[in-house]
C-alpha cells in the first residue's frame, strides 16, 4: 500500500442559522409524531434565499485557509463536491477559487458522487500532494439539499458545508495514515435530469447501500492497515440521520461513546457532502493530540471511503482561528414551514 504523506492542514465549516423543527414538518404532512424520533432528527439547517452551495463553500473555505495559515496562491487545486450546484453548466470551484484570490494556475473541478464527492476529492488530493503535483489543495463539501414536500427525506435534507486544506505533514493538524475505498452500482438514491427532487429506493437505502458499503470500506481499512476498533478514539460515519451511524458503528464494534462526539445530523440535518466532514471538523475542535479518528463518508449510488487519521499538536494552535462547529450549531433562528418553503423555493411567486 502506498505510503500517505498528506494531512489536513486546515478546516472550516459553515452552517446557516435558520432552523426548522422536524416536529413542524411531521405535523404539517400528517406523519406520526414518533417518526422524527425514530430516525433521531430534531431540526435541520435551512439556507437563506441569498445562500447556495457556492456561498456556503466560500465561507467554509475562508475559515479553512485561516486555520491552515496558507496563502491563497499556494493552493494548487480546488475541488467542490456537491449534488446541488447552482449552475448545471458552470463550475462552482472556479467561482470559489477566484473569490478567495487563488491563482489561475491551478486544477479546478466540481465532483459528483452523491454525498461522497468531497471524499473522492480528498482521495485525489492525497495523490496530488504525495506526488508533489500540488503543495496544497482545497476540498469543499457543500450542499443545499432538496427533498420533495411530504417525503420522509424532507426531515433531514439540509444546508451546510465543510472545507479542508490538504497538504504535507509539516503543518498538518491531522495526518492521514491510511485509506480504503469500496464502490459498487447500487440504485438506492437518484435524480434524473430536470427532475426537481431526488427519489430513493426505500429499503435499498439501508442494508444494500449505506451499511454494506461503509462496513466493507472500514473492514478493508482494518485488514490492510492492521487496525481494530480499539485503535480509534473517535468514529465518524456518514450521517443521513442520527440512527444509522450508531447502528453501523455497533456492527463494526464501536461503542456509542466514540460516535456521539461527532454526530451532528440530529441538530442540523444531513448536509450531504458536508455530513461526515462536519462531524470530523467538530472532532478536530475537541480531540487531544494523538487521538486517532476513523472517518467513513458514504455516497448513494453507491460507495464509501474509510480513513485512519491521527490528530497532531498543531491542532491546538489552529482551533480558535475560525468559528467552531458547536458555535454554529448553537447559533440558530427558528422558522415555520411556510418560510422554509419560500426560502427553499418550494413555492414561487407568480410573475406575469
Amino acid at each position: 500500500m502506498t505510503k500517505i504523506k498528506a494531512g489536513v492542514t486546515g478546516w472550516g465549516s459553515y452552517i446557516p442559522p435558520y432552523r426548522i423543527k422536524a416536529s413542524d414538518i411531521a405535523s404539517l404532512w400528517g406523519f406520526d409524531p414518533y417518526t422524527p424520533k425514530a430516525i433521531w432528527i430534531e431540526e435541520k439547517a435551512v439556507a437563506a434565499l441569498d445562500e447556495d452551495t457556492i456561498t456556503i463553500g466560500w465561507r467554509a473555505s475562508k475559515y479553512a485557509l485561516q486555520r491552515a495559515g496558507v496563502k491563497p496562491e499556494e493552493i494548487g487545486a480546488v475541488f467542490v463536491g456537491t449534488e446541488s450546484k447552482p449552475y448545471s453548466v458552470k463550475p462552482s470551484a472556479t467561482v470559489i477559487a477566484d473569490a478567495l484570490g487563488i491563482s489561475p494556475k491551478k486544477l479546478a473541478s466540481d465532483l459528483e458522487f452523491a454525498c461522497r464527492a468531497a471524499s473522492e476529492a480528498i482521495r485525489i488530493s492525497i495523490s496530488l500532494v504525495n506526488t508533489e503535483m500540488a503543495k496544497y489543495t482545497l476540498v469543499v463539501g457543500a450542499d443545499t439539499a432538496q427533498a420533495s414536500p411530504g417525503d420522509v427525506l424532507e426531515f433531514t435534507a439540509s444546508s451546510g458545508g465543510v472545507a479542508l486544506v490538504i497538504g504535507g505533514l509539516d503543518n498538518a493538524a491531522a495526518v492521514i495514515e491510511d485509506s480504503y475505498t469500496y464502490v459498487t452500482d447500487t440504485p438506492d438514491f437518484w435524480r434524473r435530469s430536470l427532475a426537481p427532487y431526488p427519489e430513493h429506493g426505500e429499503a435499498f437505502t439501508g442494508e444494500p447501500a449505506y451499511f454494506n458499503h461503509i462496513i466493507n470500506a472500514v473492514k478493508g481499512l482494518f485488514e490492510e492497515g492492521g487496525y481494530k476498533p480499539n485503535d480509534f478514539d473517535y468514529a465518524v460515519f456518514h450521517q443521513p440521520n442520527g440512527k444509522f451511524p450508531l447502528q453501523v458503528g455497533a456492527k463494526l464494534g464501536f461503542p456509542k461513546e466514540k460516535i456521539l462526539p461527532g454526530l451532528v445530523t440530529p441538530y442540523i440535518g444531513n448536509t450531504y457532502n458536508g455530513s461526515a466532514l462536519m462531524g470530523f471538523a467538530k472532532i478536530l475542535e475537541e480531540a487531544k493530540p494523538g487521538s486517532r479518528i476513523l472517518l467513513a463518508p458514504f455516497g448513494s449510488g453507491a460507495g464509501s471511503d474509510a480513513y485512519a487519521i491521527v490528530v497532531t499538536d498543531h491542532v491546538l494552535e489552529k482551533r480558535d482561528k475560525a468559528p467552531k462547529v458547536v458555535d454554529m450549531i448553537n447559533r440558530k433562528i427558528y422558522i415555520d414551514y411556510a418560510r422554509y418553503a419560500k426560502m427553499r423555493e418550494k413555492i414561487l411567486r407568480y410573475r406575469r
